[in-house]
């Protein structure tokens, strides 16, 4: 079977052709049908041979919490119709890379101990930016087991300045 990121490359990339100027509008939406799309009883409920497609895709409209433009509608109905609602979450995860690209910039998660407030995190996106040379759009993760600090994430990259991490360096050095 083919890899979940080769099925997912033509449908990203179809949707960032046809989503041009209105892609931030068409990454929410994305973003909401992944993550509907990741639901266990969802995937089950479209595998099911007895299940018509007209009958997933009202399911998954019905859960969606915006109102989908044609172009979300059509796009869904043509997921669902090549049986790919299980690729929705690489899809959108490879349509919002092709967004990044276009902007130069990338998605960072960062992991804190507490809630970050918006100025806060406006001064750390400061740092952040110039520490990886791009432009970052944040998303912040509660974590409370980092005691303290943050742990930023960005593509393959890890900035650990947590409190976890720098006692389990304290551990290693005292062990060794």
């Amino acid at each position: 079977m083919a890899e979940i990121a080769t099925i997912a490359r033509p449908y990203a990339e179809a949707l960032f052709k046809a989503a041009r100027a209105d892609a931030p509008a068409a990454a929410q939406w994305l973003d909401e049908l992944a993550a509907i799309a990741g639901n266990e009883q969802l995937l089950q409920f479209a595998d099911n041979p007895k299940v018509t497609p007209d009958q997933v895709f009202e399911v998954i409209v019905g859960v969606t919490k915006q109102t989908l433009p044609d172009m979300g509608r059509n796009f869904l109905r043509t997921v669902i119709d090549n049986g790919r609602v299980a690729v929705l979450p690489e899809i959108a995860r490879q349509f919002r890379s092709l967004m990044n690209a276009q902007q130069g910039s990338s998605d960072a998660v960062v992991y804190s101990a507490y809630d970050i407030d918006a100025a806060g995190l406006a001064d750390l996106a400061g740092v952040l930016e110039k520490r990886f040379g791009r432009k970052l759009n944040l998303q912040v993760v509660l974590q409370p087991e980092l005691i303290g600090g943050v742990r930023v994430v960005v593509g393959d990259e890890v900035l650990d300045t947590s409190i976890k991490a720098r006692l389990e360096q304290m551990r290693v050095a005292l062990t060794a």
